[in-house]
């Protein structure tokens, strides 16, 4: 697998599950999606700039697609998540000795719940999700994750 020597340009994206759709995220110059899940769940890439680079795009997908697989992989453990859980994946682009790949890094926020069973769910949601799929064994995708 090959890993980035330098970062050239990075996107990001948070993705949560949407529980009040009235309430306002973006500010004025910023784009919020609304995300579909196959199974119907709404999901909301938030703040978006208006001129989103490709690895953004990529990671809002990507986030949009991990937080249904990441449900479904909790409900797969008999695991509740917190209603404040979220997914941020950062996507960049950058050199390799003459060439270039991607890399990903993945923030799993879910207050309350031991590492250990966030790490199990988070890698049960790559076996899972179709863009983790794609990507896997061709670029470095690290885990970080956050229960506090």
């Amino acid at each position: 697998m090959t890993r980035i020597d330098q970062v050239l340009f990075s996107g990001n994206s948070h993705a949560t599950v949407n529980h009040d759709p009235d309430v306002q995220r973006g500010e004025h110059g910023v784009l919020n999606l609304a995300l579909s899940a196959p199974n119907g769940e709404r999901s909301d890439f938030i703040a978006t700039a208006l001129h989103p680079r490709a690895e953004q795009l990529f990671s809002g997908a990507w986030s949009a697609c991990y937080i249904s697989a990441f449900e479904i992989a909790a409900s797969m453990r008999k695991v509740t998540l917190p209603s404040d859980y979220s997914v941020d994946i950062q996507v960049s682009i950058g050199t390799v000795g003459n060439g270039f790949c991607l890399g990903a890094e993945f923030t799993i926020r879910a207050p309350g719940l031991e590492a250990e069973v966030v790490e199990a769910i988070a890698k049960l949601a790559h076996q899972i999700c179709p863009y983790s799929k794609a990507v896997h064994g061709n670029i470095e995708v690290g885990l970080k994750v956050v229960t506090a």
